[in-house]
This record gives structure tokens, sequence and C-alpha cells, in this order.
């Protein structure tokens, strides 16, 4: 047997078509690498807002707060059943220590650890 065997799927007597993306309830479901840069993408799309028109009128747990309810909540959307690489979790991790080390005031030359920051907004990461 080859190893690029096609299975077919029947259901009353049709041939169900395969495709590489299609959506359901207005969300497109697609190979998970597409979604990972798409859900990135709002992901900081969202931060970004947050950082630039709620700067100094909120405080630091309220665009917290906001943040976990809005940006966070995109990422993880349709993610059930991704199996993400390392690599994948990597760029994960680094698009919420953005936010995290922004919030916090702090940049990359302090050289803060990802644990660290969770602990100083009082929550795990």
């Amino acid at each position: 047997m080859g190893k690029n065997t096609e299975s077919k799927i029947v259901i009353n007597d049709k041939i169900i078509e395969e495709v590489t993306e299609f959506k359901y309830l207005g969300y497109c479901i697609s190979e998970y690498k597409r979604d990972l840069e798409d859900k990135l993408q709002i992901f900081n799309k969202i931060s970004g807002t947050i950082r630039r028109y709620f700067g100094k009128q909120m405080t630091k747990e309220t665009k917290l707060r906001l943040h976990n309810i809005t940006a966070k909540e995109a990422l993880k959307f349709g993610s059930d059943f991704w199996v993400l690489k390392k690599r994948h979790k990597q760029r994960l991790e680094a698009a919420q220590m953005k936010f995290l080390r922004h919030l916090l005031g702090i940049t990359k030359l302090d050289n803060e650890k990802y644990t660290s920051i969770g602990k100083k907004l009082g929550h795990k990461t």
C-alpha cells in the first residue's frame, strides 16, 4: 500500500468533498498553522488597541481584565483541538508576554522571566 492513500467519506451514496478550510457559524476552520497566524494577528491588534487607547485612562487591573476577556478569548476561540509544537507554544507565550511587559512598564532589556511577571500581576500565567 502506498504512502498517499486517500480515504473517501460516503453518506447516502454521495462522496463528501475534502477541503482545507470551511466556515462554520461565521468562523473559518482551517489547518491550525494558518489559524494560529490569524489568531495571533487578531490578538496583537486587540492588545495594541488596549495599550494605545486605554493607556492612562484605566488601572493596570482593568486593562488586564479587558485583555483577558477580549484578546485572550479571541486567541483561544476555536483552538480546542490544536496540537501545538514547541515553537507555536513559544509564539503564543511571546504574544502574551509582549502585552504583560508593556502593562508593567518592563522592557525586554530588563530580562524578566514570564513566571515572575505573572507573580507581579498576582496570577498564574
